[in-house]
């Protein structure tokens, strides 16, 4: 088959594939994950009392002794999980994860394997409780975050790699099997007495401790639990974070389950006192181009240490969800169908003939161009604002030495009087579009 050929059939197989193919990857209960794909992050913990950074105790470089006030003066009297329920859902997030335990290995519930746990602390409550008996009224979805590094017990191999102290202090008894069955007891203990989990988000396993026991109990308790591959073995979905993965930014689709976790705050997981946020514009285009490429994102804010919510960040997840709240229909129950245009600065989404197409960079004029279609949508709007847009399929010099040399274009956007930050442009079609595979002709000489 030709190259031309080849093109022509791998888009007729894009637009062919029936979107029951995206409902979900694991076909069991863990599916909720493909319908669910825009989640909260929640980092929280002692490192909120000092208000710098969620790794303040490696990062600081402090010894147990230095770190150990914070547990003293952690009493988070206005923590009020239905409240971060609310602007979560105000955000249109749909499950949120939260922090077990960091690589400090404070406790957020109360285990029976450690004191340093929350009933410990002048707060004296289980907060995983309460956020678990919030989620389960309101049918949000809770997931459990848990570090396995941990500086505070003492049977954990510390060798001054990163999340661990520089060195055992005295009295540890650095002991891996003693270690991991401390964790295999703690994982048992959130798996059997917070009702049902759907979902556990291993992090820190500086070890390369390989074990599949562990994510096989948390398969046997709870049964729905999607489980991420910074554990001991390779899990069920990949977890790209910030704008580190090179791949986010390259693939037209993923071919295999994934959730980017990103920050609101530059600086910090945890609650920062003088945070420096990301803009609006970064934000909308990082979850845009994720979720349009089929993944799942897990967007943090850090409470403040007495259990609510700074003003800045839920300003942000406010303003988040406004924007979400306008163009979901172009993010959710819809595929990947962005292999239907050469343009990659854009990405394509798709259901039944109408595509959907997402700005994830700063247009540099006001048209989008989407060789190789060539035919006319019947309608085109604005999905942000519901305002008509002009297309039409024209000659372009840009396109000279290829056969034909037109393609849809989508012209006049009002791109100096706004923000096009999070833009998406509808484009309904009475059938679905044809494509037409641009040939090179061959260059001209001057």
């Amino acid at each position: 088959m030709t190259r031309r050929g080849l093109l022509q059939a791998g888009l007729a197989a894009a637009l062919a594939r029936p979107l029951a193919a995206w409902a979900g990857p694991f076909r069991d209960g863990r599916d909720w994950f493909a319908q669910k794909r825009f989640g909260l992050f929640i980092h929280w913990g002692l490192y909120s009392v000092a208000g710098w950074h969620e790794q303040h105790m490696y990062r600081k470089q402090l010894t147990r002794a230095g770190y150990a006030p914070l547990m003293q003066q952690f009493n988070p009297t206005q923590f009020n999980p239905d409240a971060w329920l609310d602007l979560a859902e105000q955000a249109g997030m749909q499950y949120l994860t939260f922090t077990t335990k960091h690589v400090d290995g404070f406790c957020l519930w109360d285990t029976k394997q450690t004191d340093y746990n929350i009933t410990r602390t002048p707060y004296g409550k289980d907060a995983l409780a309460l956020l678990a008996a919030a989620c389960h009224r309101r049918k949000f979805p809770l997931c459990l975050y848990y570090s396995l590094a941990d500086m505070h017990h003492p049977n954990y191999p510390t060798a001054g790699r990163p999340y661990e102290l520089r060195a055992p202090e005295p009295g540890d008894q650095p002991d891996l099997a003693r270690y991991m069955a401390f964790v295999q007891a703690q994982v048992r203990e959130l798996c059997s007495n917070y009702g049902e989990i759907h979902g556990f988000w291993w992090d820190a396993n500086v070890l390369k401790h390989r074990d599949p026991a562990l994510n096989a109990l948390i398969r046997q308790l709870q049964p729905n639990a999607v489980i991420n591959n910074r554990g001991c073995d390779e899990g069920d979905f990949g977890t790209p974070e910030r704008d580190w993965d090179s791949s986010v930014n390259t693939r037209l689709a993923f071919e295999k389950p994934i959730e980017a976790c990103q920050a609101v705050g530059y600086q910090s997981w945890g609650w920062r006192e003088d945070e420096d946020y990301y803009s609006d514009a970064h934000l909308l285009r990082s979850i845009q181009k994720v979720l349009a490429k089929g993944g799942n994102y897990l967007l943090n804010i850090g409470p403040k240490p007495d259990g609510t919510i700074d003003g800045q960040s839920a300003a942000i997840l406010r303003r988040i969800g406004t924007w979400f709240g306008a163009v979901r229909e172009s993010l959710l129950g819809v595929e990947p169908a962005s292999a239907l245009t050469s343009n990659r600065e854009v990405a394509l989404t798709r259901r039944g003939n109408t595509l959907f197409v997402h700005l994830i960079k700063e247009p540099e004029t006001a048209s989008v161009f989407l060789p190789p279609l060539v035919e006319l949508p019947r309608r085109a709007t604005l999905l942000n604002t519901g305002e008509a847009v002009a297309c039409d399929v024209s000659d372009l010099p840009r396109l000279h030495n290829q056969t034909p040399n037109r393609c849809l274009r989508v012209k006049h956007l009002p791109i100096n009087d706004r923000s096009t930050a999070g833009w998406v442009l509808k484009l309904e079609f009475a059938q679905l579009p044809a494509a037409a595979s641009p040939v090179k002709k061959q260059e001209e000489t001057k």
